[in-house]
């Protein structure tokens, strides 16, 4: 059986999906079910796909039948970055990019986040209510921008200060719904370029000066290795890709560090449970937390795929060649079918449980599923577990933040707000038997 077609004017499509669409596509779910088609500029036909069986059929698809859609944040990020690569390109970039988020590596980034965090909590203002996305966001860039090209210098201290403009800039225009234009005498694509060409200046700086030097980073570990074919990637494509580190690397972890302190504030019992369990030494719930917050609070709503060719069959459905594959990220994650009470905020459901693959997957599925993933979560663990072992959290009965597009990622309207106040260290567990063997 076709899936039901929205009769929404075009314009009314894509106002929905730019300026509402965590509104405008839970409304359509509830109305029309987990499968429906929009017509959204500049994607044209679109099959909204929002429950696990079918989230399955389009993730296991071959790259053949399903491949990125263009336009994407290869606009911001460059035609040589894994997000604007498809099929053979992809597979042979992805192994590239794999062995510095894997094994014995990510154990060395934890220290280096912690070191970070608690650099940036000096500053905090105790007893006052502030914000935490900024200096969250200042703690992620400090942290990537140390994990991708080692030792400080000039050049980073210029990314520190550019790159967040940069990345808050792109986001935005790369949800714009139509292609590169000017409008009238104003061109916002040129501006883009501009923060693009200063960002390829100082990047470019480091890539001579890592092949002089090389060290144990990031941007060493590109520069050393080689296709099958024994080629290396070319230049361009390495700052591609450091852009794509940068950017993804940072404003979506800080985003859901935000979300973390929202949601663990207007939950007590959540709050003091993970306390609890972390003054023993516990780590599962801190994980199932973690798994609870990307669950309830996905910092991007949707994935997608272009139809290659004919054969892609979605629940008895032929999907036709040129038509995108929309992901309902945030759908299918509050589906209740998958999750029962999915408005409520409940890391125990995850305790001791791994999430169902198609129906939690806030880094995306398939072939193209985030390669950071792992490092994202090290930093969510790291510097959560720091942060309330240091600090105590001020419950509130405020309402609810609501959702904020800042483009890209959806993240809480107030920022995040907080109060904190220093603890008194208390001994944990794993304290406590090291000090019975040493005596």
């Amino acid at each position: 059986m076709d899936p039901p077609v929205v009769r929404v004017p075009k314009v009314g499509q894509a106002l929905g999906m730019v300026v509402f669409r965590r509104r405008f596509l839970m409304s359509l779910r509830d109305r029309h079910g987990p499968t429906f088609v929009l017509d959204v500029p500049p994607f044209g036909r679109t099959l909204v796909v929002s429950d696990p069986t079918r989230l399955k059929q389009l993730f296991t698809a071959s790259p053949e039948l399903a491949g990125t859609p263009q336009p994407n944040l290869s606009r911001m990020l460059g035609g040589g970055s894994i997000f604007g690569l498809d099929g053979e390109p992809h597979r042979l970039r992805r192994k590239l990019l794999v062995p510095p988020f894997h094994g014995k590596r990510m154990q060395a980034y934890a220290g280096l986040i912690e070191e970070e965090f608690r650099k940036e909590a000096e500053t905090w203002p105790v007893g006052q209510e502030f914000a935490t996305l900024t200096p969250f966001m200042r703690i992620t860039l400090n942290v990537i921008l140390r994990a991708v090209f080692g030792a400080g210098g000039a050049e980073l201290e210029e990314l520190r200060e550019k790159l967040p403009i940069f990345v808050t800039y792109g986001s935005r225009m790369a949800v714009v719904p139509f292609k590169e234009r000017s409008i009238g005498p104003w061109n916002p694509w040129r501006k883009l370029r501009e923060h693009r060409a200063a960002y390829d200046g100082i990047v470019q700086r480091l890539i001579e000066r890592a092949r002089e030097e090389p060290g144990d980073d990031i941007l060493s570990m590109m520069l050393q290795s080689r296709y099958e074919d024994g080629a290396p990637m070319s230049d361009a494509h390495v700052r591609d890709e450091l852009l794509t580190l940068l950017a993804a690397g940072h404003e979506t972890t800080a985003t859901t560090l935000a979300w973390a302190m929202e949601r663990l504030t207007r939950h007590p019992a959540a709050l003091h449970a993970l306390v609890d369990d972390l003054d023993q030494g516990g780590t599962d719930l801190l994980a199932a937390t973690i798994l609870e917050l990307q669950r309830t609070r996905p910092v991007v709503l949707n994935t997608a795929r272009k139809v290659r060719a004919d054969g892609l069959v979605i629940e008895g459905f032929e999907v036709p060649k040129g038509w995108t594959v929309l992901a309902g990220i945030d759908l299918v994650q509050n589906d209740p079918e998958a999750f029962p009470d999915p408005e409520r905020f409940d890391p125990g459901r995850f305790v001791g449980v791994k999430p169902a693959t198609y129906a939690w997957i806030p880094f995306g599925g398939g072939t193209r599923r985030c390669v950071g993933a792992a490092f994202a979560n090290l930093e969510l663990t790291v510097v959560l577990r720091t942060l309330l072992r240091d600090f105590e959290l001020r419950t509130t009965s405020a309402p609810d933040e609501r959702w904020h597009s800042r483009g890209v990622a959806y993240a809480p309207h107030q920022g995040g707000r907080v109060v904190v106040n220093r603890r008194r260290r208390r001994q944990t567990h794993t304290e406590g038997a090291r000090m019975e063997v040493g005596a």
